[in-house]
C-alpha cells in the first residue's frame, strides 16, 4: 500500500514537472493572448523563441501594440533587434508615439537610434516638446574693456535624422557659448548690450549653431547679464605697472653702468698717480747724477730751491683763507 502511494506521488510530481515544461516551452497562453488581439504569429515560432533564449512576452507584447497602432511590424525583425543588444519595448512605442504625433519614423531608423545608445523613445518626445537647456554663465568684454557676464535658455527640438552621428546637448552649449562671446565682443559698448539684449539672440541665432547636431534651435533667450570687472581699466594698470618696472630695470642698468665707468675712473686715476710718483722719485736720483757729472754745481742747487720757496710762497698767498 504504501509502495502504490509512493508511486501515485512520483507520477503526479512527474506529471506536474512535464506539464509545467510543456507550458514553459509552448506558451499557449500568449499565443492565445496574440490570437485574440489580431497578432498572426505560429505556435512554433514562440516556440523557437524560446530555444534562441528571446522572450517571447517582450515580443507578443510589442507586436499587439504596434498592431493595435496600426502598425505592421515583423517578429523576426523585432527579434533580431533584441538579439542585437536593442531595448524593442523601447522602439515600439517610439514608433507608435512618432505615429501619434505625425512624425516620419521608420523602423530601420528607430532601431538604428536605439543600436547607437540614443533613447529613441524621448528622441519623439523631445520632437513633440521641445527642451531648454539652461547654459552655463558666459563671460564676454564688450570693446570698451567691460566684462559682462550672460546666462542663456536655448530651446531645442530633436532631430530624428540626425540623431545617429550627430553631435548632442555639450556641442550645442559650446556653440551657443561661442556666438554669445563674439556678440559682447563685437559690440562698442557693454551698455549696447545691456540696452538691447536680444541682439546677442539674433546674432547667435544667425550663425546656423545646430548644424551637424542632433537638435534644431529654436530659440535662444538671454535669461540674465551681469556687469563684471572692468577688464580694459584692469589690463591699462598691469600694462604701466609692467612699463614702470621695466623702466627701473633700465634705471637700475644705467646706475650701475654709471658706478662701473666711476669707479674705472678711479682706477686710472690712481694708476696716474702712481705714475707720477714714480717719476718723482727719479728726479733725486737724476741730480745726484748731474752732481757726480758735474753738469750741476752746487749754487744752481740752491737758486732751484729759492725758486721752489718762492713758488710755494706766491700759492700760498694767492689760496683763499679758510674760515
Amino acid at each position: 500500500m504504501d509502495f502504490q502511494m509512493g508511486m501515485i506521488v512520483v507520477i503526479v510530481f512527474v506529471s506536474l514537472l512535464a506539464l509545467w515544461l510543456v507550458f514553459y516551452f509552448i506558451p499557449v497562453g500568449l499565443w492565445f493572448s496574440a490570437l485574440v488581439s489580431g497578432v498572426r504569429i505560429s505556435l512554433l515560432q514562440l516556440i523557437l523563441m524560446r530555444w534562441r533564449k528571446v522572450p517571447p512576452s517582450t515580443i507578443v507584447s510589442s507586436m499587439i501594440e504596434s498592431t493595435k497602432a496600426g502598425l505592421e511590424l515583423n517578429p523576426n525583425e523585432l527579434e533580431a533587434h533584441y538579439l542585437a543588444g536593442g531595448n524593442v519595448t523601447n522602439v515600439v512605442h517610439a514608433l507608435v508615439s512618432a505615429q501619434k504625433a505625425n512624425i516620419m519614423l521608420d523602423f530601420k531608423m528607430a532601431t538604428a537610434i536605439d543600436l547607437a545608445g540614443r533613447d529613441v523613445f524621448e528622441a519623439v518626445q523631445m520632437s513633440v516638446n521641445p527642451k531648454v537647456i539652461n547654459t552655463p554663465p558666459v563671460a564676454a568684454v564688450a570693446k570698451d574693456g567691460i566684462q559682462l557676464i550672460a546666462k542663456a535658455r536655448v530651446t531645442v527640438r530633436a532631430n530624428i535624422k540626425q540623431l545617429v552621428g550627430g553631435a548632442g546637448e555639450e556641442t550645442v552649449l559650446a556653440r551657443v557659448g561661442e556666438g554669445i562671446v563674439s556678440s559682447i565682443g563685437s559690440a562698442m559698448s557693454h551698455k549696447i548690450v545691456l540696452e538691447n539684449p536680444d541682439s546677442i539672440s539674433r546674432v547667435v541665432l544667425e550663425k546656423g549653431l545646430d548644424a551637424g547636431t542632433a537638435f534644431e534651435i529654436l530659440s535662444i533667450d538671454i535669461a540674465d547679464i551681469d556687469v563684471g570687472k572692468n577688464i580694459g581699466a584692469q589690463l591699462q594698470m598691469d600694462q604701466a605697472q609692467a612699463d614702470k618696472n621695466i623702466a627701473q630695470a633700465k634705471a637700475e642698468e644705467r646706475r650701475a653702468m654709471a658706478v662701473a665707468l666711476e669707479q674705472e675712473n678711479k682706477a686710472k686715476a690712481q694708476d696716474a698717480r702712481a705714475k707720477v710718483i714714480l717719476a718723482e722719485a727719479e728726479v733725486p736720483l737724476a741730480m745726484a747724477e748731474a752732481f757726480r757729472s758735474g753738469n750741476l754745481g752746487i749754487m744752481d742747487y740752491y737758486k732751484m730751491k729759492n725758486i721752489m720757496a718762492d713758488t710755494s710762497m706766491r700759492e700760498t698767498i694767492a689760496r683763499p683763507e679758510k674760515k
